[in-house]
């Protein structure tokens, strides 16, 4: 079921189409921090198979993506997003970038062409899966685009929520913000508990099928 957009600071971020993941009684149950987030098999735009298990003993970030997200294209714009990616492979963690929109719906594209947008965008994921029944993303709970989510060397859930604290399509908000992600990564590579470790994410609601 698609959830209904939330008028956040006006009408222009009404039209943007803000979203806030909130909590739900649905059959699926949200992935708790602390305990070991839920395995997954995908397939990445190179039509290669990816098991989230497959990578225990590495950190992983998993980010929920629609290239047509406003809230998305504002990471990516002003290349905050590709500057997370980068330095996360420099320090030998994985990133996944997910893409739960049902084939068409906003944000999808077939493989190909989704390969080509990272060419464009000149983004360096470690795999861009294509998730088009929305299994993985109902499987993490994921709610908006941005949504982020920090997995531990042990395969434990160490962060969940928004990327920033500037819920805002202004690219210019970007270097004023507060990157959660950047501080949820250096905790863990500290060894030590994120705080918050749970954030509201928000962005566009995820398009998955009905």
């Amino acid at each position: 079921m698609k959830r209904r957009s939330m008028m956040i600071g006006g009408a222009a971020l009404f039209a943007a189409g803000l979203a806030f993941a909130l909590p739900t009684g649905g059959a699926t149950a949200a992935p708790k921090v602390g305990s070991p987030a839920p395995d997954f098999v995908g397939v990445d735009v190179d039509g290669k198979q990816v098991k989230l298990s497959d990578y225990r003993g590495k950190t992983v970030v998993l980010e929920w993506y629609n290239h047509q997200c406003p809230f998305v294209r504002k990471h990516y714009d002003s290349a905050n997003m590709q500057g997370l990616q980068d330095s996360a492979a420099k320090d030998g963690i994985v990133w996944l970038t997910i893409v739960s929109s049902a084939q068409g719906e906003q944000g999808w594209l077939p493989p190909a062409e989704a390969k080509k947008l990272m060419a464009t965008e000149k983004s360096a994921p470690a795999a861009k899966i294509v998730d088009p029944s929305g299994k993985i993303g109902k499987t993490f709970d994921a709610r908006v685009t941005p949504h982020m989510y920090v997995i531990d060397a042990k395969g434990t859930l160490a962060y969940m929520g928004a990327i920033d604290d500037k819920p805002s399509t202004r690219v210019d908000d970007v270097p004023k913000a507060r990157s959660y992600v950047k501080e949820a990564l250096a905790a863990v590579k500290a060894g030590k508990p994120m705080d918050p470790a749970v954030t509201r994410a928000y962005g566009c609601t995820v398009k998955y099928g009905s």
